[in-house]
């Protein structure tokens, strides 16, 4: 399992920033999605919410928050918190990355059943989790036909998502016009394998700044484009 690549040079993760995407179920508006970054000394904290609305809120409810530490030198997810409400699920989870013992700690509850469980896994030393592995992406270069590699913290396993730098491509969203160079993750394993097709297309500049994202699904694309980035 390749190391975690440490940010390049100059690199710096914001201080204090609101990213907003909008959310469309193949051609319908189906919500919201919140991003949020902090700088907590020598960690960075993101916390995440998704929300749907209108129709697609009435069809299926879901209501999920995220939240993830992680080392802003290296990268180092340190914790990855979950509560997951989507229809008539809702599942609340923690995972804790103890490098010093070499082994994750996931701890799940089924808030309908009640149902507890406890996962441990070992894991080398430094990794990055689902999320937060989308934004600390922009910390690496990116050049069309050279591929780089991420050690992913899935809860059963570590995973290598490769990320395949494909083109330039110029993009229009409600927050403006960008130049952006499109990146297919991909995954032999885990939960990137199991979401179908991925894209993320990032600003072509130093921010790497994730302006659209795209799940090609069984049941439909998901689409999320960015609609304002707000206290950079």
């Amino acid at each position: 399992m390749p190391a975690l690549p440490a940010p390049r040079a100059g690199f710096q993760f914001p201080q204090h920033e609101t990213l907003t995407y909008a959310v469309d179920w193949r051609v319908f508006p189906a919500g919201l999605a919140v991003l949020h970054f902090d700088a907590d000394g020598a960690r960075e904290r993101l916390t995440a919410t998704a929300d749907t609305t209108g129709a697609i809120n009435l069809l299926f409810h879901v209501a999920d928050r995220f939240q993830s530490s992680f080392d802003r030198e290296r990268g180092c997810t340190t914790e990855f918190d979950k509560q997951t409400v989507e229809g008539r699920r809702q599942i609340n989870s923690t995972l804790r990355l103890d490098y010093g013992a070499g082994k994750s700690i996931l701890d799940e509850r089924n808030l309908v059943t009640g149902q507890k469980k406890r996962l441990e896994n070992k894991i080398p030393d430094c990794l990055t989790d689902l999320l937060t592995g989308v934004f600390y992406a922009a910390s690496q270069p990116m050049e069309v036909g050279q591929n780089f590699d991420l050690p992913v913290a899935d809860p059963l396993r570590t995973v290598r998502v490769t990320m395949k730098v494909e083109s330039r491509e110029e993009l229009k969203t409600q927050a403006g016009i960008f130049h952006t160079i499109r990146v297919q993750p991909t995954a032999d394993a885990g939960v990137v394998k199991n979401r179908g097709d991925i894209w993320i297309w990032y600003t072509d500049d130093e921010r790497h700044l994730p302006v659209q994202m795209r799940a090609r699904l069984f049941w439909g694309t998901i689409t999320f484009r960015l609609i304002s980035a707000e206290g950079r």
